[in-house]
């Protein structure tokens, strides 16, 4: 048994300044820089309960779901069992292919326990 929850949205893009600036403006959100993580711009509060933030990649745009999990090999093992590849890994986390293409990454839990504890699905 395992748990996960739909963690964040990223904005992925090879113009992240112009991206920043541009989602910032639409959404009415300060962009901030996160010092810890370069690559990410964030955009707190634009979407409610979901972390917001604009990701600097050397590919082409799109939008990525991050989902976190207590147990990343239990979740990725039940989305591949649901139709999606792995891609590659980084760090702790593992890029999947959703079918129809779309990318999502998995992840351990990245939020405070108790917003993880209120929030996840309980997968068995």
């Amino acid at each position: 048994m395992h748990r996960s929850r739909v963690y964040a949205l990223l904005i992925d893009t090879p113009e992240p300044e112009a991206a920043a600036a541009f989602w910032s403006a639409a959404l009415g959100v300060p962009a901030r820089p996160d010092p810890a993580e370069e690559q990410f711009t964030s955009l707190r509060e634009a979407i409610p309960g979901l972390v917001t933030a604009v990701q600097a990649v050397d590919d082409a745009p799109r939008f990525h779901l991050d989902i976190e999990t207590d147990d990343v090999e239990a979740e990725t093992a039940r989305l591949i069992g649901l139709g999606a590849t792995q891609v590659s890994r980084w760090l702790e986390c593992r890029i999947l292919r959703a079918p129809g293409g779309h990318l999502l990454c998995v992840l351990p839990v990245h939020s405070d326990p108790e917003v993880f504890e209120a929030q996840a699905r309980t997968w068995t």
